[in-house]
């Protein structure tokens, strides 16, 4: 009796399909479902792995170093030095300084402007 129900529940199935079955691609008797059973989820844990990693050993001598810092050539500069004036020393030092007129830069403009006074508006439109 068992097994006749069975068979005629199993019949039903091909006849009655789910109502999202009926069209659309799940329609399509090719039509694989994405999502995969739970035995074909994990075959094996992530953890355990199958084969022991092989490390290649050398002599530290014949090693290309990979670290940066060995490399950086912003480390190797000398430190910075720093003096810190007195103002004792700041006197000293401007009453030895002596500034001379060719010291500074010459002037670019050496030629006088003149104006027309006579001009309408003094030179300007109205």
């Amino acid at each position: 009796m068992a097994k006749a129900s069975s068979s005629f529940f199993q019949t039903l199935k091909r006849y009655i399909k789910k109502p999202w079955e009926i069209t659309g691609p799940c329609a399509d008797p090719e039509y694989k479902l994405a999502v995969p059973s739970a035995i074909e989820y994990r075959v094996f844990c992530p953890a355990s792995t199958k084969e022991k990693a092989i490390v290649p050993t050398s002599n530290p001598e014949t090693v290309f170093d990979i670290k940066y810092y060995s490399r950086d050539q912003r480390r190797n500069r000398p430190p910075i030095r720093r003096t810190i004036l007195k103002k004792p020393d700041v006197e000293k030092m401007m009453k030895e300084t002596k500034f001379d007129p060719a010291d500074f830069p010459k002037v670019y403009l050496t030629a006088a402007i003149e104006e027309d006074i006579n001009a309408r508006g003094g030179g300007y439109q109205k």
